[in-house]
């Protein structure tokens, strides 16, 4: 690795050049990542921080977790019969359906995904 260096007085101060990072915004599970590293994997944060690959790690994880979410729910609502029909017929009922295989998927793909 070839560094340059430039002189700001006595000193020689290293030119150093910051990796650019994705433009994408990090959105709900990509933000949930980037705490729990901060929070309970502190040397990995650092490390990624170091390297400039943390926001493309938590970008990753974010479009994993949204694809994971949309696949469970489809399944889980599929083996529950919940559908149109049920929608048209007893609306509450789809709801409550709904938001519990909701509730469901994103235990999981916190799970697995961002809390591992």
């Amino acid at each position: 690795m070839k560094l340059t260096y430039e002189k700001n007085g006595d000193y020689l101060i290293p030119n150093l050049i910051v990796n650019e990072e994705p433009e994408e915004m990090l959105t709900k599970y990509g933000l949930m990542r980037k705490n729990f590293l901060q929070e309970h994997r502190k040397g990995i944060y650092q490390g990624m921080i170091l390297t400039g690959e943390l926001k493309a790690h938590c970008l990753e994880i974010q479009e994993q977790a949204e694809q994971r979410m949309e696949a469970l729910s489809e399944q889980m609502a599929k083996a529950e019969g919940v559908n149109e029909e049920l929608k048209a017929a007893d609306q509450m009922k789809w709801v409550a359906k709904m938001n519990n295989i909701r509730y469901s998927a994103e235990e999981i793909v916190l799970t697995e995904l961002i809390y591992s």
